[in-house]
């Protein structure tokens, strides 16, 4: 009897290696290689001339490009205004959307709260592969959704979906989650690599082929991305990520990829007893209860896609006997940190190497712009010199290696937010394009962050 032969893979991102390794080649992640028997290769015939004949099936040979017909985006709204803002727009007829996130953020909520509004003009299929009919009714009951139009289908084997699909050919396709469908063809168990991708695959060619916009939620790892190969990330139209401790109220959806619009927009909700419900002012959730003559704590204006969002940044520093000081950053980049801290001592003459520091931004947003360097820079100072910030002063800037301040983009559109905020002063480089301040405004110019630190602390 002949051996079963095995192959190795990586359970992050796919990749098949000869033997088990300790790391993945590919994506360098620890302790991911597994092993699975190996699919039988069929037989295909051969022609005469020795080369195999491959199938021909919808084959229309290329195009030329003034030749391809083009038609604009069909787009319809899901009801929420936040999500339309974070798929650029509204949602795409043929489209396949992932939506990752941590177990029990809210996804699922999401996603059946808007069938609320999707019913209304469209037919909704929504496939649970967790839950139960009766469990989704009584949640739709609780979040007030009337269901009218709305199927409900407790399944997680693919070809008894695509069946119900092919049935009932629904507008909408829920599923809920892809990590727990399964193809009876594969002999892997579900949400392993090969699973995931064949169900994925499947789903895609039934959103391209039958105009059925499909929602796809996935849950995320222990690292923070959607778990499964990422390939998966690759084959969709759009991935966004559902954010927020589940300690507080407040969610963050982000688009990490959108094949139809930006992907640095973001949607802001409350998470209460009725579902979900939207912030349409971000700023204000973010600034509410901040600490005013405390130091340590400076307001910043990043830019989310179209829209500015005023964030808060607070920093501590403490003295530290320990010859490794402690550094900690939460909503800012670790890297960046380090460097601010490196550039107010050796450019601003404090005297930080001795002192464990520690950044935060409020409200669980991360900010990934170099724009609020300036912020976090002033934040620093105010902790270590234990002076506070003006209450009504927010920091705008880039800050270089020499200690420099450069100008950021958008700088106007920031400054209105941070005016109709109520903010009467605005820390900002004077380098840069020409400024209009709003009436009320005082723009506070400096060149380098000794200027600012003089200027304001």
């Amino acid at each position: 009897m002949a051996k079963e032969k095995t192959i190795f893979y990586c359970t992050d991102c796919g990749n098949e290696v000869l033997r088990w390794q300790g790391q993945c080649p590919a994506c360098g992640a620890w302790n991911t290689i597994a092993e699975k028997p190996s699919a039988p290769k069929s037989k295909a015939p051969k022609s005469t001339s020795g080369r195999r004949d491959l199938p021909r099936i919808g084959y229309n040979g290329p195009k030329a490009l003034r030749e391809v017909e083009t038609t604009n985006e069909l787009r319809f709204e899901t009801g929420m205004s936040e999500l339309d803002r974070v798929l650029g727009g509204g949602a795409v007829e043929g489209s396949l959307v992932l939506v990752g996130g941590a177990p029990g953020i809210g996804k699922s909520t999401l996603m059946l709260q808007i069938c609320d509004s999707l019913c209304r003009f469209a037919d909704v299929l929504y496939v649970s592969g967790e839950e139960s009919e009766r469990q989704i009714k009584l949640r739709a009951e609780r979040l007030r959704v009337r269901g009218e139009g709305l199927y409900l289908l407790a399944e997680t084997n693919l070809e008894n979906i695509l069946d119900a699909v092919e049935e009932l050919k629904p507008n909408i396709l829920i599923v809920d989650s892809i990590q727990t469908l399964y193809n009876g063809d594969l002999t892997t168990s579900p949400g392993s690599v090969g699973q995931v991708k064949d169900c994925t695959l499947a789903l895609m060619n039934v959103a391209k082929s039958m105009a059925i916009t499909v929602f796809v939620i996935g849950h995320v790892n222990k690292e923070g991305s959607i778990a499964g190969p990422k390939v998966l990330e690759h084959m969709v139209d759009c991935v966004l990520y559902f954010e927020g401790e589940q300690q507080t109220t407040y969610r963050i959806l982000r688009a990490a990829k959108n094949r139809f619009g930006a992907t640095n927009e973001i949607g802001v909700f409350e998470m209460a007893d009725s579902g979900l419900t939207e912030v349409p002012n971000p700023s204000e959730m973010l600034l509410e209860g901040r600490p005013t003559d405390t130091p340590g704590t400076c307001v910043t204006c990043a830019m989310e896609g179209a829209r500015p969002v005023l964030a808060e940044i607070q920093a501590l520093l403490t003295p530290t006997s320990s010859d490794r000081p402690r550094r900690m950053a939460s909503g800012v980049d670790f890297n960046r940190m380090m460097l601010m801290l490196a550039v107010l001592e050796k450019r601003g003459g404090l005297l930080l190497h001795s002192c464990d520091a520690y950044v935060n931004v409020v409200g669980g947003l991360e900010l990934g712009e170099p724009a609020v360097d300036l912020a976090a820079v002033i934040a620093l100072a105010s902790s270590f010199r234990d002076k506070p910030v003006p209450g009504d002063l927010a920091a705008i800037g880039e800050v270089g290696l020499t200690g420099e301040l450069r100008s950021v983009n958008a700088l106007n559109q920031r400054l209105s937010e941070v005016h109709r905020l109520g903010f009467t002063k605005c820390l900002v480089p004077s380098r840069g394009s020409k400024i209009t301040a709003p009436d009320g405004l005082q723009l506070i110019r400096v060149k380098n962050i000794r200027e600012a630190l003089v200027a304001i602390l």
